[in-house]
């Protein structure tokens, strides 16, 4: 791929069954995020990713071709992909090796998403939603100023239905309640799927979390189920 010397891999997992819901795929780490939220588990990938050795495209080409009649697509996750401007050519390349692509957001950039869909260059975007859809609450968690209405237009972007999608959501207790949890299902009117992921105090950007606790996980499952249900009569509406 022309001007690989700009593009930066920092990790790449050769099969995954859990990134991609039925499917089998393989996973590129992207490094940077314009996020800081605090309970993120990729720590080194948005604090120092200058410490993290570059992985060679043309070994990961070389290693998904070898992989062709065992993985179904790439999940390109970070990090935060859309701030690179070399990930449209990234995307490219590997549709042309003839993979599917599923690609990880936090929908800050919904001009990249947008692009990336016109142009056929991704078949499925899992959006991570931080918070309820406010300013103060985003700012909360994300660490960043005036970043809502470029995530509700992303989420708009999304809701049209030109590419498959899912909401993601984790759980974080010390931010969000289940009523918070509730109340960010009503907000993504007419969304297919919202799926929540429980926090995992491990290894987080902030050490502070790493003492928290987490919902027990029949509390997320709990919640899961009346997400579904308030996104399902959303739909009937």
């Amino acid at each position: 791929m022309g001007n690989s010397e700009h593009l930066s891999v920092k990790g790449f997992i050769e099969s995954s069954f859990v990134d991609w819901q039925g499917k089998i795929c393989s996973v590129l780490f992207l490094p940077n995020c314009n996020f800081r939220c605090s309970y993120c588990h990729n720590a080194d990938l948005v604090l120092r990713p200058g410490a993290l050795e570059d992985i060679s495209f043309d070994y990961i080409l070389k290693r998904l071709d070898d992989l062709k009649e065992w993985v179904d697509g790439v999940c390109i996750t970070g990090g935060e992909p859309t701030i690179h401007p070399f990930l449209p050519r990234l995307l490219a390349a590997i549709k042309k090796e003839g993979f599917l692509v599923k690609l990880d957001t936090n929908g800050s950039h919904p001009e990249v998403l947008s692009s990336l869909i016109e142009n056929g260059l991704v078949d499925y975007v899992a959006m991570d939603i931080k918070s309820s859809l406010v300013e103060e609450a985003y700012q909360k968690v994300t660490g960043v100023r005036n970043i809502i209405y470029a995530v509700r237009e992303s989420i708009n972007i999304l809701l049209k239905g030109a590419v498959e999608y899912e909401f993601r959501f984790t759980v974080v207790p010390c931010y969000h309640s289940p009523d918070d949890i509730y109340y960010i299902a009503t907000e993504l009117n007419g969304a297919a799927r919202l799926r929540l992921q429980n926090f995992n105090p491990a290894h987080t950007l902030d050490p502070l979390l790493n003492t928290s606790h987490a919902y027990p996980h029949e509390d997320i499952s709990a919640y899961q189920q009346k997400v579904d249900q308030i996104l399902s009569i959303k739909q009937v509406q």
